[in-house]
């Protein structure tokens, strides 16, 4: 289903929810392009309380009064009047509790429906912490009477309607999930070994019996959400060490990745990288949040600057004219890192920027032009890290 598929159904989910919802509006977007989806906000669950609570006090002066009549005017023997005024206090009491379990019962129905809402809202904007959210979202409702049961039966089917809109939720962050492990699969990156939170799997169906004995259909509908959106989460954050960043601001090759005739030989030998010339001191910088493993001269390579973005990945880059990072610090994906020189085996001034995979280079340039999608995916998980820590996820 696509995010256009989205929004038509909640469209015609919106409908049926008038009667429940006011509505607000977020934009659901992957980053770099957005749509308006219209999204049902807090319920009038209050409404049904307030009404409840009116009947319930109605109720309570009603028999106030009524025991108060009869002592006055008398109109019963002393032992039958008190055993009246006795009956009645105690339907008064009843009537009390009953008034505080609907209040409790309904307040609950209505603080989740407002918790889940902000639970969808923050998986489809790709912004916010759904894991904060689930917490309260899941958490199960106060068991309350028949009675109370049939004044919050209005909310319950509120929260069907709303756990229908899940669903939706749900497919779209599945597809999310399906677009970004695509392009990881392009670079030659398994996906279910970049994410190291462990493979989904789904629920079983002794697991799916359990959760249905435990809970309605609403409540697995959003614990299916979750697990879905927890999924993609643990991929995203994984991505943001994927070196996707231009190491300087325009990109020119002088000599690309692979076999090559060798400059001051003239014999076929292997490049291992990509050179993209410029003048000296030009900025060079970090393509992806890491940790410096070597800043220092290296043979061949002149100055130095190597970092690993874990997951065993890992950038170079050589030739530079100054260095301005040191061994073991950690920088952010765009930190400035060194200037552009000629040191080392080199003929001119230009950068020397190799991408490796568990020691092995591969060609930079694919990485270079990834994907709207994988960027956007970088771009969320980036923004929803709770603390800026520039090394990687390991």
């Amino acid at each position: 289903m696509t995010i256009s598929n989205v929004v038509s159904a909640n469209a015609a989910i919106a409908k049926r929810f008038r009667r429940f919802f006011t509505f607000r509006d977020f934009i659901l977007h992957d980053g770099r392009s957005g749509r308006r989806v219209r999204i049902a906000a807090r319920t009038q669950a209050l409404a049904a309380t307030a009404a409840a609570l009116t009947l319930g006090f109605s109720g309570y002066g009603v028999a106030n009064a009524a025991v108060d009549t009869a002592a006055a005017a008398g109109l019963t023997p002393q032992a039958e009047q008190a055993a009246t005024v006795a009956q009645m206090r105690q339907r008064v009491r009843a009537m009390e509790a009953n008034v505080a379990e609907l209040r409790q019962v309904a307040a609950a129905h209505a603080a989740r429906i407002d918790q889940r809402q902000a639970m969808i809202a923050a998986v489809l904007t790709g912004e916010g912490d759904p894991a904060a959210l689930a917490d309260a979202a899941l958490a199960p409702l106060p068991q309350g009477s028949k009675a109370v049961a049939s004044v919050t039966a209005p909310l319950q089917r509120a929260e069907q309607r709303q756990a229908e809109l899940a669903a939706k939720a749900q497919e779209v962050t599945a597809e999310r999930y399906a677009e970004t492990a695509k392009q990881l699969r392009k670079l030659g990156l398994r996906p279910e070994k970049l994410a190291m939170g462990g493979p989904y799997e789904p629920v079983s169906t002794t697991e799916a019996a359990a959760v249905t004995a435990s809970s309605n259909e609403a409540d697995a509908q959003f614990r299916n959400l979750f697990m879905t959106w927890k999924k993609l989460d643990t991929l995203e954050q994984a991505a943001i060490a994927i070196p996707s960043l231009q190491p300087v601001d325009n990109i020119k090759l002088s000599s690309n990745f692979g076999v090559r005739s060798d400059p001051f030989r003239g014999t076929a030998a292997m490049h291992a990288g990509i050179d993209l010339p410029g003048p000296i001191g030009t900025p060079v910088y970090a393509t992806a949040d890491g940790i410096v493993g070597r800043a220092q001269r290296a043979g061949g390579y002149g100055n130095l600057v190597e970092l690993n973005h874990g997951k065993g990945i890992q950038t170079r880059y050589g030739h530079l004219s100054k260095i301005l990072v040191g061994p073991n610090s950690r920088v952010r994906r765009g930190q400035l890192i060194g200037l552009m020189g000629s040191t080392g085996r080199s003929t001119g001034s230009h950068l020397h920027y190799e991408v490796r995979i568990n020691g092995a280079a591969v060609n930079p340039i694919p990485y270079l032009q990834a994907g709207d999608q994988l960027l956007a995916a970088q771009d969320r998980a980036a923004r929803n890290r709770q603390q800026a820590v520039g090394g990687p996820a390991n």
